[in-house]
């Protein structure tokens, strides 16, 4: 049989096709715990060359493992045997021309999230999907993780944003599924299948996405909360009174604001109090005469008189709003930076936040005592990041990283909730050192 590199490098050319030190990169996960040297990097140009390499390993018998940005927690973008050959799609990174009067964009999978945003600025629309991975992640990725970011709860998961797409599927062959309308009832609803399943079940090569006119107006605010029940309290409050200009509901704990104003430079704490809790509040709207600024700062005078809010500032410019939104976006940078930390992606229903982080504080200092603990995340839709560092003059877990995994998922199933809310499922090893979804992941 013909050796299957020759045939590979055939097919991609010498920019295609990497191998050796070459292929280092495309190696680790972005934690670097997972990862082996695949036998190399297949960097296609276009969805021929993606539907002639998957044939290609299928009948030599090769792992096919699909790579995006490789900013994922759970390891499912690198190989885990030798006999592997990592996909690519970083080379495959048009973006089309949106349809301004349908409100769609077609773009191939090699996309980077920060790239699509800055291509549509000029043209008055949004891809409502932010997340703090966003100068690396691409859409292939996002797709396949069906991710959800920091706008979810308003415009909903990855596969609410898909339209349509163009898929190779495990034989080589390519699904074209480029509708771009939203109303498809012809057969199942494939899209959204493809949307989560990790590459499993092909691989992503051109999208259709959803696109929103850019909001002409914003407003926030960066609140004090005297603890999680008060927040939970405080944004119910908000979806009734904001209603749908409410756009960003995330929180945040003084553990991991504490670590990031340790780790990350530049960073500054503005507001006079500090607090157990932190909410950060957008509204948004297309319409000049919404009366934002007046909205919010109403919430946060009923909020401050039934005790909920100990403290507030409403943002009062663009860069203003930015500052607050990186106190909670360099939260997981700040955790790294301090050192060892186990990250658990946890979905509950909101009004169960409060619930699960106080009973899951319980559960962890009973596993190991003064683990520090810090969750943060996405209060308008449950989603909870909940991170946590060694205790104070330590550097590891004792090993028992498996049984925090284990404990915190059985709590988040026994409280309605997810183990896997966005990150996706990818593999752990026997002392549960990744996210608690102890799943191999497969290739196609």
């Amino acid at each position: 049989m013909t050796d299957p590199v020759l045939e590979l490098r055939a097919i991609l050319g010498p920019k295609g096709w990497l191998s050796g030190i070459d292929a280092e990169p495309y190696q680790r996960d972005w934690l670097n715990r997972y990862g082996v040297a695949p036998l190399g990097v297949a960097r296609p140009a276009n969805t021929a060359e993606v539907a002639a390499v998957v044939k290609l390993c299928r009948e030599a018998g090769l792992a096919v493992v699909p790579q995006g940005g490789n900013t994922g927690l759970c390891g499912g973008a690198v190989a885990e045997q030798p006999n592997a050959v990592i996909v690519s799609l970083s080379r495959m990174a048009a973006i089309g021309k949106p349809d301004l009067d349908s409100g769609s964009i077609v773009v191939e999978a090699g996309v980077v999230l920060a790239a699509l945003h800055e291509a549509l600025e000029p043209h008055g629309l949004m891809f409502p999907m932010h997340l703090g991975a966003e100068g690396s992640a691409r859409i292939g990725g996002l797709i396949g993780t069906n991710a959800g970011g920091s706008h979810a709860f308003r415009y909903g998961m990855m596969q609410d944003l898909v339209l349509g797409l163009e898929v190779v599927t495990p034989d080589g062959a390519v699904w074209d599924g480029l509708r771009a309308v939203q109303k498809d009832n012809a057969g199942y609803q494939l899209r959204k299948l493809y949307c989560g399943a990790e590459g499993t079940l092909g691989i992503v090569t051109r999208a259709v996405l959803r696109l929103y006119p850019t909001p002409r107006q914003q407003a926030g605010a960066l609140l004090v909360m005297p603890d999680f029940a008060a927040a939970v309290s405080f944004g119910a409050f908000l979806r009734g009174e904001a209603g749908e200009f409410l756009t960003g509901l995330e929180f945040f704990c003084d553990v991991g604001l504490e670590l990031a104003l340790r780790h990350v430079p530049d960073l500054a704490y503005q507001l006079e109090t500090r607090g157990d809790v932190y909410l950060l509040v957008e509204l948004a709207s297309g319409s000049a005469r919404v009366p934002l600024d007046d909205i919010l700062a109403s919430a946060l005078e009923w909020g401050m008189e039934q005790g909920l809010v100990l403290d507030g500032a409403l943002a009062t410019s663009g860069a203003h709003r930015a500052q607050f939104w990186r106190l909670r976006e360099e939260q997981p940078e700040g955790q790294r930076l301090e050192g060892e930390q186990l990250k658990h992606d946890i979905s509950v229903p909101p009004g169960a936040i409060a619930r699960f982080i106080e009973a899951g504080a319980r559960i962890c200092q009973d596993i190991l005592p003064g683990v520090r603990i810090n969750p943060f995340g996405h209060l308008g839709d449950g989603n909870i990041h909940y991170n946590l560092s060694p205790p104070e003059g330590r550097v590891d877990f004792d090993g028992k990283a498996g049984r925090f995994a284990e404990a915190l998922s059985a709590l988040a199933t026994q409280t309605g909730g997810s183990f896997a809310a966005e990150h996706g499922l990818g593999r752990a090893d026997p002392q549960g050192t990744m996210n608690p979804g102890v799943l191999v992941r497969s290739t196609l």
